[in-house]
């Protein structure tokens, strides 16, 4: 199988950059939804009884949960510009495989759709960027 370039990059390496932008920003919009969303939507958007989640304790709980979504989004973007690339893939994997391992965690004890949302993209993210050529 012929390899698809584009300049020094391969096809994997970009739909593998691609998708970790991508499950950089859903996490940065967990974290505002666990943040700062309603009740409401809270509930509805990760399976939780609505008078769980309007508890005080529920909703600390989801802000914790939320700084730590945002700060792995943040930090898979922030990368980018401060690693050069045979490190940045070095930093990304690692982070994608905590994501996938806490996705996994997630999937088995909150709801099965943490495996379809959260697991899912950063696995995809993490292959491409296993089987990309990475760029001298």
């Amino acid at each position: 199988m012929e390899i698809i370039k584009y300049g020094p990059y391969t096809l994997f390496t970009l739909i593998g950059t691609i998708l970790t932008f991508i499950v950089a920003i859903e996490h940065i919009g967990i974290c505002f939804l666990e943040m700062f969303g309603k009740p409401e939507q809270q509930a509805k958007a990760f399976d939780m009884d609505i008078n769980f989640v309007k508890q005080e304790a529920a909703q600390v709980s989801l802000a914790n949960q939320g700084i730590y979504n945002g700060m792995l989004g943040v930090i898979l973007i922030v990368a980018f510009f401060i690693f050069p690339i045979p490190i940045l893939f070095n930093v990304w994997k690692l982070i994608l495989s905590l994501i996938v391992i806490v996705a996994i965690y997630g999937g088995f004890t909150a709801t099965k759709k943490i495996f379809l949302v959260q697991m899912l993209p950063a696995l995809l993210a993490l292959i491409f960027l296993f089987v990309s050529t990475t760029p001298e």
